[in-house]
Parts: C-alpha cells; sequence; structure tokens
C-alpha cells in the first residue's frame, strides 16, 4: 500500500540524486584544464539522457524484473506493468525513478578515467552499453532478485553496485584508451579549485538522498543511514587533512574534496546496517587505503585521469569489506558482522566485491572494443588533444579571450583556433 510520507522522502531523495550528476560534473570539471571543462562537464549532464531513456526503456526491466539469479527478464521493458501501483510503500513509477538516478551517476562515474582524450560520440555509445551490459545485471544480482542478494550479501546504497562497479570500469577504461599525450611528460593541474569544491559539496548533500533514501521508506533506517552519512564523510576529512599534514606539511583542497568523496562512497555499502560511531570508524578508516592508492597511480602509467579507482573503487571495496565487519543487527535488523559474531558475512562480502570486479572488467573491455568497431575511441592526440576537447568534441569554449565570441569549429578554423589558443595565452 502507497504510504504518503514515504511517497515524499522518495520524492526528494530521487530529486537529490539527480542532482549528484550535474554536481559530479563540477567536481571532475575543476580537476580538467581549462580547454576540456565543457566537455568534461558534460559527459556528467550527456548522461542524465542517454542512460535515463536506456533505463525507462530497458535497464530498469534487465535490474528489476524476475528472470533469473543472473538477469532480469525483458517483461518491465518500456515500463510494462510499471505504474501507481505500490512497489513496498512507495508506486512503482517512483521507484524506477529512483533507480534510474543510481544507474545515470555511476555510468557518468567512468568519465573521470577518460577526460581529455575521448571522442564525444563514442562516450555516448558507451553510456548506453554500459548501462545495459554492465550496470543492469550487477544491479540484478545484490538489489533485483539476484544471486548475490539471495546470497546475503549486504549493499546498503550501492558500494557494489555502484563504486566498486564504476572504480573498476574507469581502470579498463584507462588503461584501453591510453594515455594522454602529456601525461608524465608536464603537470597536468587543475584549472578551477573552486569548482571541484562547490562539486564536492554538492555531491554531499546530494548523497544524503543517495543513502538516507536507499531504505525506501521515511523511517527508522533512513535517519540511522542519513546521520552516517553526515558522520563518515566528517571522519575522512578529519584523517585526511591529518595524513596531508604528515607528509607534506599543508592540507590542499583537493585533497578535502577527494577525502570527501572517499568517505562517501565509503559508507554507502554500510550507511543503513552499522551504528554512528561505527561510521566514524569506518569513514577514518577508509581515509588510508584511497589515500596512498591516489600517491601510487601519480607515480604510475595508469592515466586514470581524476583517480576513479583509488577514489570509488578502493574506497567501495574498504567500505563493502567493513561493512561485514563493522554490521550490527542491533541496529539493522538484518545481520551482524564479523565483530559482532558473524564472521561468515565477511566472506560473503568479499565474495561480491570479486564477483562484481570481475563482470565490469570483462564487460567494460568488451563494451570498450565493441564501440571501438563502430566509432573512434580516442581523440586524435596530435591536434584535437592540444586544441582540447571543448573546441573540438562541441565547438564551444568555456572561457572566450575577453571578445564575447564563441568559437564554432569546422575543419579549415583549426589552424585558426590554434593560434587563437596561443595568442590568448591558454593552456594548450
Amino acid at each position: 500500500m502507497v504510504q504518503p510520507a514515504d511517497t515524499a522522502w522518495m520524492l526528494v531523495s530521487t530529486a537529490l540524486v539527480l542532482l549528484m550528476t550535474p554536481a559530479l560534473g563540477f567536481f571532475y570539471g575543476g580537476l580538467v584544464r581549462a580547454k576540456n571543462v565543457l566537455n568534461t562537464l558534460m559527459m556528467s549532464f550527456a548522461a542524465l539522457g542517454a542512460v535515463g531513456v536506456a533505463w525507462a526503456l530497458v535497464g530498469y526491466s534487465v535490474a528489476f524484473s524476475p528472470g533469473t539469479a543472473l538477469v532480469g527478464d525483458l517483461s518491465r521493458a518500456l515500463l510494462q506493468n510499471v505504474g501507481l501501483q505500490a512497489q513496498g510503500t512507495i508506486p512503482h513509477v517512483l521507484f524506477m525513478a529512483y533507480q534510474g538516478t543510481f544507474a545515470i551517476i555511476t555510468a557518468a562515474l567512468v568519465s573521470g578515467a577518460v577526460v581529455e582524450r575521448m571522442q564525444f560520440r563514442a562516450y555516448l555509445v558507451f553510456l548506453v552499453l554500459w548501462t545495459l551490459v554492465v550496470y543492469a545485471p550487477i544491479a540484478h544480482w545484490v538489489w533485483g532478485g539476484g544471486w548475490l542478494g539471495r546470497l546475503g550479501a549486504l549493499d546498503f546504497a550501492g558500494g557494489t553496485v555502484v563504486h566498486i562497479n564504476a572504480g573498476v570500469a574507469a581502470a579498463v577504461a584507462a588503461l584501453l584508451l591510453g594515455e594522454r599525450k602529456d601525461y608524465a611528460r608536464q603537470a597536468i593541474l587543475p584549472h578551477n579549485v573552486p569548482f571541484t569544491l562547490l562539486g564536492a559539496g554538492l555531491l554531499w548533500f546530494g548523497w544524503f538522498g543517495f543513502n538516507g533514501g536507499s531504505a525506501l521508506a521515511s523511517n527508522a533506517i533512513a535517519a540511522l543511514a542519513f546521520v552516517n552519512t553526515m558522520l563518515a564523510p566528517a571522519a575522512t576529512l578529519v584523517a585526511w587533512m591529518l595524513l596531508d599534514l604528515a607528509r607534506t606539511g599543508r592540507v590542499t583542497a583537493v585533497g578535502a574534496a577527494t577525502a570527501i568523496v572517499v568517505g562517501l562512497v565509503a559508507v554507502t555499502p554500510a550507511a543503513g546496517f552499522v551504528g554512528p560511531l561505527a561510521a566514524v570508524a569506518l569513514g577514518a578508516l577508509a581515509a588510508f587505503p584511497s589515500y596512498f592508492a591516489i600517491l601510487w597511480r601519480a607515480r604510475s602509467r595508469l592515466d586514470d585521469s581524476l583517480d576513479v579507482l583509488a577514489a570509488h573503487g578502493v574506497g567501495g571495496l574498504v567500505g563493502a569489506l567493513l561493512t561485514g565487519i563493522l554490521a550490527q543487527k542491533a541496529w539493522n535488523g538484518v545481520a551482524d558482522g564479523l565483530l559482532f559474531g558473524n564472521p561468515a558475512q565477511l566472506g560473503i562480502q568479499a565474495l561480491a566485491a570479486l564477483a562484481a570486479a570481475s563482470y565490469s572488467a570483462l564487460g567494460t573491455w568488451v563494451v570498450l572494443k565493441a564501440v571501438g568497431v563502430l566509432v573512434p575511441l580516442r581523440a586524435l592526440e596530435g591536434r584535437e588533444e592540444a586544441l582540447g576537447m571543448d573546441v573540438t568534441q562541441h565547438g564551444e569554449e568555456a572561457y572566450t579571450s575577453g571578445e564575447g565570441a564563441i568559437l564554432v569549429l569546422s575543419e579549415p578554423a583549426l589552424p585558426v583556433a590554434q593560434s587563437r589558443l596561443v595568442a590568448g595565452g591558454k593552456q594548450a
């Protein structure tokens, strides 16, 4: 039976999670060079459309129709039998929309590994195929009645389904596309750190719907998830700042923004399963693996441009495993973890993480190879990367030279565009 209070909370939560995708665009956009900021923002905004439509037409059915233990059937394709009838205590169509916002941001997360070098049209095809082939089946495994859910895997709001999945997919995409032409040759610096801080703040705001809404009701578990979403990132931020101070004697703004995201990621699988003090401990512990993973990546040849693997993949894995340790039935009414007498839960969490990571790696590789047959994946290194993705992929500039003109790119305009960028003193 549909309950008005639950419906109201889920309407708000759906809007909050949808806001997270533009927020992600600003978080990522501030970290790239000025010549690529519009393209980076568009990678998030495009997901709102491409993934949103694909989810309604097919993705929701693959994830949440009865089907088998591995994949849903097509009984809810084109939103058949998805109307105003109750799904739990909210309208079914609202449940579909809420889950759709998760699919949208998960696909958009992967863009952080391929910014500044992926053809936009190839990215659009990738968004749709990846959502249907990779995201929707994993969502079915955990939340749609599939084998991991039946096994007892705990993933309150997407540590496995969203973050491990996206982090591994990002690493595979970065490896397949290869390094940016300037990677490890010159410093590639963020062009607008305030954008990144704004994005992190809006992500934290939207995450209250991401975690709190995953209770699918306005109840005590939603309140628990809400509070844990406040506390865990706060603890991660404190631990991260202390790590920065110990290592360099300074606290960076980019580090602080990253810490907030890592804490949010880590608490996501645990939000409705652990108590508030456990969430503080989880957030503090999560800072260490991601912090050192980022340091390692910067010295490696893996051009995961915006550290999706370290922040989301590693953060999601740590959160999933700590859920298996810190979960407490006294708080969640579902299951205990290792510390409360149920060591088997940690094994289940590890299996779920391994299964999702393995399938995501294989599925992402297949999808990218298929897209590459249809459309070139990579922008031209010598010309398009030098000019920037904004001009070459969209015919626009985020920041003009002062005359207010927008450069519309055509083939004869390429030399002119290049000379303008140099004359204007912009980053090349």
